[in-house]
Order: structure tokens, then sequence, then C-alpha cells
């Protein structure tokens, strides 16, 4: 699709899965729900559809959402924005959560909840297959090699085209690689928490896409993040650059490894334009390595 950036040259370009080209910097629509705890249809429907094309309008063709997302109201206002779907739109999605309350968010990968909420997902999206689908997290009364094998045979039967995983360790990662190819991981990753390094860097060497969420370590259920009033050499990089200091924590990830996928998520235009802009900041070697000494 057109995009300022992206194109087969430009390093924001990642084949997902082999065959899906996406703008590394994606957008993750979970605040489109209802408030507080995500849960209910987003306040202003309309509004929230208007900033969905923006966020297209402006280049990015990957959408971040979940069954647990409102529950289901979140995949619902994507397909009220964008059905019919533009060609190179990839929607991803996640199950394998019941969520009866905002504080009350449970695992349940059995395959028969899995099932489930792969046909509502299809269902709630408009959509014949789904182009990536996650486990949103492992469940630990079920055997992570029972969901996962669920989830070969919903492929198999056509109804999802990439397998991901979220929330798992690497011994998990490589437990799922044993059943079924595994397009994602999507684990929490930022300037300020990498707990999840080793991951990310066999994600790397295997060229498995890894969707950083919490990319400016911001709490799911809160708005705002810590990153904002940064000082020190955060702030020193971002005034260089005439950037904000969550600006350049984006760049950084976008630096750090070229199967980073970023989601940030707004509900703001102007906040929306901003996360993009961080993807024309150019990062000198020093200012990279400064930022890494941080973690």
């Amino acid at each position: 699709m057109e995009s300022p950036f992206f194109s087969a040259s430009n390093p924001l370009n990642f084949l997902l899965g082999g065959d899906l080209p996406i703008n590394r910097l994606g957008y993750g629509a979970m605040r489109l729900t209802g408030q507080p705890g995500n849960f209910g249809p987003y306040a202003d429907w309309e509004g929230g559809k208007q900033l969905l094309h923006h966020v297209v309008d402006r280049g990015v063709n990957l959408i971040d959402t979940a069954e647990a997302y409102g529950p289901g109201h979140n995949e619902e206002i994507i397909a009220d924005a964008f059905y019919p779907y533009p060609a190179g739109l990839v929607i991803a999605t996640k199950g394998g959560i019941n969520k009866p309350a905002p504080d009350n968010i449970q695992a349940d990968g059995r395959p028969e909840s899995l099932r489930q909420g792969v046909e509502g997902s299809l269902r709630r999206l408009n959509l014949e297959r789904i182009d990536l689908y996650q486990l949103h997290r492992p469940d630990p009364k079920v055997p992570f090699t029972e969901s996962i094998q669920t989830l070969a045979e919903l492929q198999q039967e056509g109804k999802i085209r990439h397998i991901g995983v979220s929330n798992v360790t690497l011994a998990q990662l490589k437990e799922a690689e044993a059943i079924a190819p595994i397009t994602s991981v999507q684990n929490r990753y930022s300037l300020l928490d990498r707990t999840h390094e080793d991951i990310l860097n066999y994600c790397t060497a295997h060229q498995i896409a890894f969707i950083a969420y919490g990319p400016l370590a911001a709490h799911p259920l809160r708005p705002g993040s810590p990153l904002v009033d940064a000082e020190g050499t955060l702030r020193e990089i971002a005034n260089a650059h005439n950037m904000s200091s969550t600006q350049i924590a984006l760049a950084w990830l976008l630096h750090r490894a070229s199967n980073i996928l970023l989601i940030p998520g707004t509900t703001s235009i102007a906040h929306l334009k901003e996360n993009l802009a961080s993807a024309t900041i150019s990062l000198s070697q020093s200012e990279f390595q400064q930022l890494n000494n941080l973690g």
C-alpha cells in the first residue's frame, strides 16, 4: 500500500511470515475500548473509526487487537471502520483469555475455547481467515502444546494464516516451534524493560517477528508513560533531535533489531502523528550505544 514510511528498500519494511509486507511501526488498537479497564465499547465510536482511518492513511498497515479488548468490541470497531478491508492491511488478533469483568482476566487455553475464540474473531472482524492469530498468554491449567496444536489445526483448516505467541518464555517458544511454524512473538519490551532480551535475540536470529508491546513502558490498563518526563541521556538526545523522549524511545527500538515491530496505541490523532514521526529519526552509533547503556 502507498506509504511515506513503507517501500521494499526501506528498513521499516518487514516480511511477516515470509509473505505479508508490513510497516514495522504498527498500531495497537487496545485503547479503543471502554474505560477503565479496556472493557466495553469505545465511548466515541465514530471518533475511533476516524482515528483508525488516520492510522492507515499515514501508511500503517499492521493493526493489533485481541478478543479480550472489550471483550470483542475492539475487533468490531476495526471491522466497522475498514470492511471491506483495503489491500495490504494486516489485522493481528489474539485469543486464549476470558475477561468477564475489567479486573478479571483469566487465561483459557483449552482447545474448545480457542476454537470458539477463533470463530468469534472471524465473525467480529468479518474475515474468512485471520492474517496473524496469537495465543494471548499460556494457560497454566492446560498443557501449552495442546493450545498450540489447536492453533495448528485451525491453520490447516484455513482459518488462520500465521500463528504467533505472546507472553512466552524462550523454552515455550521452542516448544511451539516443534508443533507449527511460529511467525511472531509478542512480549513486553522497551528501553526501560528488557526482560525478554533472550527471546528477542532468538527471534532476530530466526527471522521471527518480535512485536514489542508496551514500547513506551506504559501500564496496559492506565494512560501515560514514565518516559514522557524522562531526564538525563534520553532527554539530551531528544533535545538534540528536536523530538520528544518517547519518540527517541520508539526510534531506539526500531534501530535495536530489524525484526522488532512496534504497536504503540493512542486515541489522539496528534499523538499518532508524534509516534509515526519517530520513524524518521536517525540515531548515530554513539546515541544508540548511550541508549543501550540505559537498560
